[in-house]
């Protein structure tokens, strides 16, 4: 059973529908929705009362045994409505959490799904002294509820510093990383989007790669990078990355910041569209906040509008007209990807500078020992020496000049 609050009828029902997704990817099955419109949620039942007990006839003659809220609610929400209702109710947030906590594969990601937890957990403390004092206690002394309250939250406090030191040390790793990659002068290109737009299908084909697939809300939480070999020859990463929602809670983009934050070290963004939902358009604005947010609205970036072959060509052609420098693909298809490859390659090749250079037959090897960042376009070979014309990037270039000069 899920429930929510707001005035615009459509935006309500678009999220509602994210919701159901969000639970049938936890294995909850949907008997029933309801809403409210009202400007905001009541602060002490998030519905209002006769609402709430609308809901409550619902719950009972659905036989529900749980109800979902398509909002953070507040301690004094969850408990009032869970006395009221008498089954159990998980917020947003705890939805996706506990997507996140089933998900998270990698240490970082655990560590990570772990603190988000404890971050949404620690202010929910405050209010649980009354709670936790029923252990003992009696009239006129202090009860051993609020020193267990206090005990409890030290060591939530202890946990989080803990966390938050380990993470610190895997982002210097990939830091470290970072800086080999970039010496190394590989590009980078990350594929983001909205979760479930097919970012990891995409990888998987273009890269020709194990990575896992599954038709699921945040199937991916840990970052994927693959080489990918353009036609030109050179060779680019390309990573799948965590995908975006609405209304993400903040302890998730806090405990995730650093894993969001390498997206804007990529050289380009591919941004992936489900062109068969029918809410896209409020989706790729929730995923341009996100990347704005985390500083890589910049980035050269291509839009590509994914599974064509769910919708009907009338949708197409309009979706064409109203975004005319898009690409329309179907990974799981295979269509479009020729496309695809080649305005990456072209992006990609926009800063490139092509020269030709006089290089020694002895020192030939030093151009094709570089190969992978690099275009040979014309050889020509003369007595002990070879004219080579390439296009690269201009410190490839300044590089292989004093080699082969040397």
């Amino acid at each position: 059973m899920i429930v929510a609050v707001g005035k615009d009828e459509e935006k309500i029902k678009e999220s509602l529908e994210e919701m159901k997704g969000l639970c049938k990817t936890l294995g909850v099955e949907v008997v029933e929705w309801l809403w409210q419109k009202r400007a905001k949620p009541d602060p002490a039942t998030y519905l209002g009362k006769g609402k709430l007990q609308k809901l409550k006839e619902v719950v009972e003659f659905c036989e529900a045994d749980l109800v979902v809220v398509d909002d953070e609610i507040t301690p004094v929400q969850y408990k009032n409505m869970q006395e009221e209702l008498n089954i159990d109710v998980l917020d947003r947030t705890q939805v996706i959490l506990e997507i996140f906590a089933r998900h998270a594969t990698s240490e970082e990601g655990k560590l990570q799904v772990e603190m988000a937890s404890l971050l949404y957990e620690l202010p929910r403390l405050v209010g649980k002294g009354e709670e936790l004092s029923r252990l003992g206690g009696g009239i006129g002394t202090r009860g051993p509820g609020e020193p267990l309250l206090e005990v409890l939250r030290r060591h939530i406090k202890n946990r989080i510093a803990q966390l938050r030191k380990r993470l610190k040390e895997i982002e210097q790793e990939r830091n470290t990383q970072r800086k080999q990659r970039l010496e190394k002068k590989i590009p980078h290109v990350s594929i983001v989007g909205y979760t479930n737009a097919g970012k990891s299908t995409l990888l998987k084909v273009l890269t020709d790669s194990d990575v896992y697939v599954a038709d699921k809300l945040f199937a991916t939480l840990e970052p994927v990078t693959r080489r990918l070999k353009l036609k030109s020859g050179r060779v680019v990463l390309v990573s799948d990355t965590v995908g975006f929602i609405r209304k993400l809670p903040h302890t998730i983009v806090s405990a995730f910041k650093a894993t969001l934050e390498e997206i804007k070290y990529s050289d380009v963004l591919i941004h992936l569209v489900d062109a068969s939902d029918p809410y896209l358009e409020e989706k790729m604005k929730a995923s341009e906040r996100v990347l704005e947010e985390i500083g890589a609205d910049k980035i050269p970036r291509i839009l590509v509008f994914n599974k064509i072959d769910l919708c009907p060509r009338e949708r197409i052609e309009t979706l064409k007209w109203k975004y005319p420098e898009a690409l329309f693909i179907s990974a799981e298809k295979r269509i479009g990807l020729d496309q695809l490859l080649d305005t990456l390659e072209e992006i990609m090749g926009q800063k490139d500078i092509q020269e030709t250079l006089k290089v020694p037959l002895e020192k030939i090897g030093q151009i094709y020992a570089l190969k992978d960042r690099l275009e040979i376009l014309n050889e020509d070979y003369g007595e002990g020496y070879a004219l080579i014309t390439l296009k690269t990037d201009r410190e490839t270039l300044e590089m292989l000049k004093r080699k082969v000069a040397s």
